[in-house]
C-alpha cells in the first residue's frame, strides 16, 4: 500500500471532521464525500487503512447501526 496516499487519506478525514465535528458516514461515504482526490479516487482500501490508522491513534470511533458500520470524531463523556 502507498503510504503517501493513505496518510494523504487521513488527512483529508481529520480536515473534514473538524469542519463538520457532527458528521458520520460508512466507509463508501467517507471515500466518496471526505476525501478530496487530487485524481481520480483511490481504492477504498487506501480509506479503510486511514480510518484504522484514525482508530488506533484515538481521534475516530466505529459504531454500527442495523447492517452499516459508521465512522466518526471519537465521542468523550464531556461531549454531547
Amino acid at each position: 500500500m502507498d503510504e503517501q496516499l493513505v496518510e494523504f487519506a487521513e488527512s483529508a478525514i481529520r480536515i473534514y471532521l473538524a469542519e463538520r465535528p457532527e458528521s458520520a458516514d460508512t466507509i463508501e461515504g467517507v471515500h466518496r464525500w471526505w476525501i478530496r482526490w487530487p485524481g481520480l479516487a483511490e481504492s477504498p482500501v487506501v480509506t479503510q487503512i486511514a480510518l484504522e490508522r484514525l482508530v488506533a491513534s484515538g481521534e475516530i470511533e466505529s459504531f454500527t447501526i442495523g447492517n452499516n458500520i459508521l465512522w466518526r470524531r471519537l465521542r468523550t463523556l464531556s461531549q454531547p
